[in-house]
């Protein structure tokens, strides 16, 4: 819970302010009763109808001051929380952003969402409840038995006999609720992650006419979250029927035992309605502060969920005081570098990586699935830290930069085409915030995207859905291309960035790309040679070794891989065009 008390003790004005409230309440609560046995002593039973007008008066202004001590406490708890929970999720997303693909993996984004928003939540409501009775419960129950021995001992022990069974209930319901809300909350991250998996692979769900097994899953998590809330919201149930069950035999006991003194003259009816109200007061206490005991061990669950988010160690250091500039731009070395997973060192995906690149290069990736080209790539950006060896741009390692340096040094393109909800020159600016309209239109140019831009009615206003699902696979490749050429970095890595264009608009654009990437190095992995057959320098790929290296022309030569990746594909194009020919 340390978590909570970070966060209010940065707005003490309103901690006070919750605090004089409670306090203010406190009092005029514990007054009442008081007042109604002086009336009912002074007033009601003398028939004294002016001093009854009198006392009426003062309870009214009481209840009148209550209500203002009240209004204040709602107020200052109120706001309290709205501040706690804004700032608690604002530093939950600072943290996300320094995430690295390691620590997303380990927690799972289904369940970080769970944790921004559900988690948080909770720990929302306990902190109002915590901020509402947490101060004036233990005052009220501390006045209450101090009115209550000062009003008639005689009768206090049945007070204390019933607090026994009182907390003795409120601490087994605790007990039992912990392991249930920890399932619940468990439950809640799976059913996330299934509706998200159904929200993002709907047309692979539908292709496959897999909606039926999609909504049994979906189906099965929710009735067993059902039953899981069923159990803790039937436990959380017990408490109020158990409160007023004791609450009455206390009420009978006390009645019962104030017959003898009453009938003696020892304590009048006003004291006996007075002390019955503090007896209220003091078991009501209790059972409002067991309702933050009770919600603590869900709450306490949700913290430590939090706390992992917020403790998380980053595997990728953004090194705030690193390089941030070099004299050179474009430049980039692999100087024996081999690469494993965490948690996977004795299997690395990459083995003793080397070679050069510099301005006006392209250095192009190809090998067969899982031979390790798009992790590769992956380590320049620094989404994954090298095992060994290490990666040097511009001559200065890339774990000795300023994180945000140098990824403003390159350009990534990923192989999946990612864009924001917005508009299309949003998502352009997205890399270079002042960029001119004149730049964007020629990297859409450049990007082969602006005919279809230029054909909607809105044109760079034109308002991209989420993900850009209003657009075509090759619409939205062109775009995440365009949007890194008005970035116009010194490195541009495309990660198999043109697989969703035709070979026509695939040719256009890497020939308008190599007019303006003359000064900076291009990096690409592909999966078509025809695509590559230009490079500098293309490097084979097997299982995470360089076994080849040079032009088209050397590797077609001298490379047994290279020349039967060239087969196959030469084959493939054959069979298409004798399709094509039979067709026609």
């Amino acid at each position: 819970m340390a978590h909570i008390w970070r966060y209010i003790k940065r707005e003490p004005k309103l901690l006070f302010l919750n605090f004089i409230g409670a306090i203010f309440f406190v009092l005029i609560n514990l007054g009442l009763p008081t007042i109604l046995a002086e009336m009912i002593n002074e007033a009601i039973i003398p028939q004294k109808v002016n001093l009854l007008y009198f006392w009426s008066i003062i309870m009214i202004l009481v209840i009148i001051a209550g209500a203002a001590g009240r209004v204040l406490l709602s107020y200052a708890s109120s706001k309290l929380t709205t501040l706690m929970i804004r700032d608690l999720r604002n530093d939950m997303f600072e943290k996300l952003q320094l995430y690295s693909h390691e620590e997303y993996e380990k927690i799972g984004v289904s369940s970080l969402v769970t944790r921004i928003t559900t988690d948080a939540f909770v720990l929302m409501q306990f902190t109002e409840m915590t901020l509402r009775l947490g101060f004036n419960t233990p005052l009220m129950f501390l006045g209450s038995i101090i009115m209550i021995f000062i009003t008639s001992p005689s009768l206090a022990w049945i007070l204390l006999a019933a607090m026994p069974f009182l907390i003795a209930s409120i601490v087994w319901i605790a007990k039992k609720s912990r392991p249930i809300s920890k399932e619940q909350q468990e439950s809640l991250d799976q059913i996330n992650q299934y509706a998200r998996e159904n929200l993002t692979g709907l047309r692979v769900i539908r292709a496959f006419s897999r909606e039926d097994f999609q909504a049994d899953k979906f189906h099965q998590e929710t009735n067993h979250y059902s039953q899981v809330a069923g159990r803790l919201f039937k436990l959380m149930g017990l408490a109020n029927p158990l409160f007023f069950h004791i609450l009455i035999w206390m009420i009978i006991l006390i009645m019962w035992f104030s017959l003898g003194p009453i009938e003696a003259g020892r304590l009048n009816i006003g004291v006996l309605v007075a002390f019955i109200e503090y007896a209220f007061h003091a078991l009501f206490s209790i059972m409002m502060f067991s309702q933050l005991f009770m919600m603590y061990p869900r709450t306490n669950v949700s913290a430590n969920r939090i706390s992992e988010v917020l403790e998380m160690p980053i595997s990728i250091s953004p090194n705030e005081d690193g390089v941030t500039e070099t004299e050179t731009n474009g430049y980039l070395e692999f100087d024996n570098v081999t690469f494993a997973y965490p948690g996977e060192t004795e299997s690395p995906v990459l083995h003793n990586i080397s070679f050069k690149a510099q301005p006006g290069q392209m250095v192009a990736f190809i090998g067969s699935t899982g031979s390790g080209k798009s992790t590769l790539v992956q380590l320049v950006p620094r989404f994954f830290d090298v095992t060994l060896g290490r990666i040097l741009v511009d001559g200065v390692d890339v774990r000795d930069y300023k994180l945000s340096a140098l990824r403003q040094k390159i350009g990534y393109i990923p192989q999946k085409a990612l864009l924001f909800t917005g508009t299309i020159s949003e998502n352009l600016r997205y890399g270079k915030y002042d960029a001119s309209e004149k730049e964007l239109i020629r990297a859409s140019d450049v990007a082969q995207a602006s005919d279809f831009i230029e054909r909607t009615q809105e044109k760079y206003q034109t308002f991209l859905a989420e993900g850009g699902a209003n657009l075509s696979g090759g619409q939205k490749q062109r775009l995440s291309i365009a949007r890194a050429i008005v970035k116009e970095p010194g490195i541009y890595v495309f990660d198999d960035s043109f697989s969703a264009l035709d070979y026509k608009t695939d040719a256009e654009l890497r020939r308008r790309l190599s007019e303006i990437t003359k000064h900076s190095t291009v990096l690409v992995v592909a999966q078509r040679i025809s695509s590559i057959r230009q490079a500098d320098q293309i490097i084979v790929l097997n299982e995470g070794e360089i076994v080849g290296r040079g032009t088209h022309e050397q590797l077609m030569a001298e490379n047994k891989i290279y020349q039967e990746i060239a087969a196959s594909q030469m084959k493939g194009d054959q069979l298409f065009k004798e399709g094509d020919e039979d067709h026609a």
